[in-house]
């Protein structure tokens, strides 16, 4: 159906009648490829690039140069999707000023709207950023940007007063012209009052299932990476099984001579290699 836009992404309600809206996370050409190939409507160049690229154990190392080459790669693929960008940690939280510049970074790297984690707190930086004609998602919950302020990764607005306050920050992103708000680690009856009191879609990661769209990271999904795999995940392939199992093929058969065959060498003529016999390969 080609590209979303901002304001089409906006528009997309399943109580209006509009499908669930699909977002994987991508790092590079080949993955925004896969993603795209396989029908996605949004790729998202996670600060998730961390953990499941990178090798660190939260998304706080990850910087905007990190995220700019990993956005610009992916862009470069040209996926028939909406390119999300995570700003990454610090990016967003100095000052106005910054958070513009940043968040243009991103734009002019190839993402087509920008994702900041938090609730009414960021309002001053969304109301920068869309004025200066950047499309702005938003994402509360669990923010793992926030992971040591909230003693790790723990499912949030469990409490009846805590669930209140995330539908009244909802209120306040679509309020100040988000286009859609990520809910992560959430309980499904409050992800449900969330969907239910905005009107741009929410995108679940572990809320249930009546959001408005999901999202999963890449690796977790192909199972690429089976060090730890939270609840909420659904494998839907063992690409880390397959690739192990064909690495050590071929390191078989490099150690037994099987690999390269003849069919895999390049090769000189019989009259070239005559001639070259008789120079001693000199």
């Amino acid at each position: 159906m080609g590209k979303l836009t901002a304001p089409a992404i906006a528009c997309t309600k399943v109580r209006d009648g509009c499908e669930p809206l699909v977002m994987v996370t991508a790092y590079d050409a080949p993955g925004a490829r896969i993603v795209s190939e396989a029908g996605a409507d949004i790729v998202l160049v996670g600060d998730s690039l961390a953990m499941v690229v990178l090798g660190y154990d939260d998304t706080l190392q990850v910087t905007v140069d990190d995220m700019c080459h990993h956005t610009a790669a992916v862009a470069r693929a040209e996926p028939d999707c909406h390119i999300v960008a995570d700003m990454p940690w610090m990016s967003y939280h100095v000052s106005p000023e910054e958070t513009v510049q940043n968040a243009a970074r991103l734009m002019r790297a190839g993402a087509h709207s920008i994702k900041l984690e938090g609730g009414r707190k960021r309002l001053p930086m969304i109301d920068r950023i869309i004025a200066a004609e950047i499309p702005v998602m938003g994402h509360i919950g669990l923010t793992p940007q926030s992971i040591h302020q909230m003693g790790g990764f723990k499912v949030q607005a469990k409490q009846a007063e805590h669930a209140r306050k995330l539908v009244q920050a909802a209120k306040s992103l679509a309020h100040a012209g988000c286009c859609a708000v990520v809910l992560e680690g959430v309980p499904d009856r409050v992800a449900e009052m969330v969907t239910d009191a905005v009107d741009i879609p929410t995108i679940g990661i572990g809320a249930g299932s009546r959001c408005d769209g999901q999202v999963l990271v890449y690796h977790d999904l192909l199972g690429v990476d089976d060090r730890f795999v939270p609840k909420f995940v659904r494998r839907y392939a063992d690409v880390k099984s397959v690739s192990v199992s064909a690495v050590a093929a071929y390191a078989a058969d490099v150690r037994s001579g099987a690999f390269p065959s003849h069919g895999e060498s390049y090769h000189m003529s019989d009259a070239e290699a005559s001639e070259l016999h008789l120079y001693g390969g000199q």
